[in-house]
Order: structure tokens, then sequence, then C-alpha cells
């Protein structure tokens, strides 16, 4: 899928509370704790039509290896969220300025959508990343669309106007 600039939009995103499952480790391992967090969201009938699913991406640090890897599975809540044995926490995703990118297809090309944000979008945009990590939202997802109908919005946060 090729970006271009008219792609993206700017937008001011309130504050999303947040149920989160946190993965720290190798991808290969993000399967048993993406079933982890579908066992906790069935337990509390949170299920994506009814609990919006957000995803929070975290860079590999400078050197880091794949068991570096980071990404926090979320959905959005109401109510606090009880300790559990899933491991889930409450938490928030900041609100503010966000430019944002759909990404549609499999997420094997979510790289090239962020890079695009980074690379390109970003230098001649005039605008100051804010020292938050990207999230996206997940609006239509495998296995209830084929992979490459999947939806997800991009947010990347921006320093608000001066």
């Amino acid at each position: 899928m090729r970006f271009h600039r008219a792609d993206v939009r700017i937008v001011e995103q309130p504050a999303i509370r947040v149920a989160v499952l946190a993965h720290h480790g190798h991808p290969d391992t993000l399967d048993a704790s993406i079933r982890r967090f579908i066992d906790w969201r069935r337990a509390h009938r949170l299920p994506p039509a009814v609990s919006a699913t957000y995803n929070i991406l975290y860079r590999v640090p400078e050197g880091g290896t794949a068991a570096d890897f980071r990404l926090d599975l979320c959905a959005a809540v109401s109510e606090p969220v009880a300790a559990n044995p899933h491991g889930v926490v409450e938490g928030v995703i900041p609100g503010g300025r966000c430019a944002v990118l759909r990404h549609v297809g499999s997420d094997d090309t979510l790289g090239d959508a962020i890079r695009f944000l980074h690379a390109e979008w970003l230098p001649d945009s005039g605008e100051t990343r804010r020292d938050v990590p990207v999230w996206l939202q997940r609006l239509r997802f495998h296995p209830e669309v084929p992979e490459s109908a999947a939806e997800s919005d991009l947010f990347l946060p921006l320093c608000p106007l001066r």
C-alpha cells in the first residue's frame, strides 16, 4: 500500500481509559498474550463490538533484539479494572493532538505505514512528535474480516500548537 501526505489528518484526541495487557518478549510469543487478553475480554463481556481495541507500539531499543519487543494490548473500559489472574491492569492512552493514518491490509505492512509517518510525513509537516508511543485503533480485524480487509488507524502523537 502506498501512502500520501493527503492520507494523514490531524485530530485532537481525548484520553482513553483502557484495560492493558503488556506483552514483552519475542514476537513469536505474542499469540499467547493475545489469547490471554481475549480470555479476559470474554470474562468481562467486552468484545470488540462493545469495547474499542487498541495496541500501543513501543520502539525496540537501539541495539535491542527480538526479545526486547514490547506491545500493549488494550480495550476501552468505563469501569475500574480489578486485580485478575490474566495480568490485565488499568491504564490511559494519553489525549492530545495526533496525526492519524488509516492502514488497510495485513499487519505485515503496518511497519510501512509507521515508517511513512516518521520518515516522510513528519519531517515535511512542520509538526513535532510528542514523547508518547505510536498507537493504533483496530477498526476491523482478522478473523472477523480477511487480513487484506483489516483496518486500523495509526496515531502519531504530536506536540501542542504554540
